[in-house]
């Protein structure tokens, strides 16, 4: 190798790290902006309207935007379509028949709907469902199993579904929306229908299914932000329910519930990272 080609390609590698972490300072920005706006909502008595719509929106942006920079445009359009068209899908059929959540009604508080769905409910189809997908594949590859797409939706799916335990008596109580028939209830979240926690599990099936069919699976060597933030969610529930919101039955059902994906996700993470390669390329 000639000792031009030997500088400039000592001058390319140098180079390329500074690049990366500019490149992804944007989603991690909004993922911190994020953090910060659920830390303030126990300090204002469970958030206004307005923070609410502020937290769905940054971590929407989060989400879409780590696709974007990871995975490429079309995964990123991908995500919007699957997880924010078919939430806005799902939720219009949801106000119009009861199915599959059960009867409910928004109050209007969520600002400018489409179908009479407020737009931040796509978008926090949208801001979750990207978190639970990846969730899912870092849990497959620490499992024995071999089962591919159908493991990773499977978990990727409780990921998502479980969330709404601690979200829907939060929502709820803030006056966002009202179920006609709360009964019969989750166990341990009283004024929530159990129907709604099944329709959840039925859409995050669906949904995450298709998610991992048109988002690659390809190596990403910083896919922490989704983790780091689905982790976030899942911990600071917990501890918001029990602590500042008076709902200890709730923490402890949700607690549970995330937690069967939420506990194997730290210690995988403690003992691997956030690796998510393929395990044919981590072979080589």
């Amino acid at each position: 190798m000639s000792r031009a080609t030997l500088t400039a390609s000592r001058t390319s590698h140098t180079r390329r790290p500074a690049l990366r972490p500019t490149r992804h300072a944007v989603p991690w920005l909004l993922g911190a902006a994020v953090v910060g706006v659920q830390i303030a909502f126990p300090l204002t008595g469970g958030g206004t309207p307005a923070m609410t719509v502020a937290a769905v929106v940054l971590f929407a942006l989060a989400s879409v935007g780590h696709a974007l920079l990871t995975r490429g445009p079309a995964a990123a359009a991908a995500l919007v379509l699957v997880a924010g068209g078919g939430g806005l899908l799902v939720e219009s059929v949801g106000l119009a028949t009861g199915l599959p959540f059960g009867e409910y009604r928004y109050s209007g508080s969520l600002g400018a709907a489409v179908l009479g769905v407020p737009l931040v409910v796509p978008a926090a189809w949208t801001m979750m469902a990207y978190p639970a997908l990846l969730v899912g594949r870092r849990l497959a590859r620490a499992l024995p199993l071999r089962w591919g797409h159908l493991t990773t939706t499977l978990l990727g799916a409780w990921a998502l579904a479980t969330w709404d335990v601690f979200l829907d008596p939060q929502m709820v109580e803030a006056g966002h929306w009202s179920w006609l028939d709360p009964t019969p209830a989750l166990p341990g979240v009283p004024g929530i229908p159990v129907s709604n926690f099944a329709g959840w599990l039925l859409v995050a099936l669906v949904m995450v299914a298709l998610l991992d069919r048109v988002i690659a699976d390809r190596p990403a060597a910083d896919d922490a932000l989704p983790l780091v933030l689905w982790l976030w969610t899942f911990l600071s529930s917990v501890l918001a329910a029990a602590v500042f919101f008076g709902r200890p039955s709730v923490a402890l059902v949700g607690g549970v519930l995330m937690g069967l994906v939420g506990v194997p996700l730290i210690v995988a993470l403690r003992r691997h990272g956030p690796d998510l390669r393929p395990r044919v390329l981590r072979r080589r």
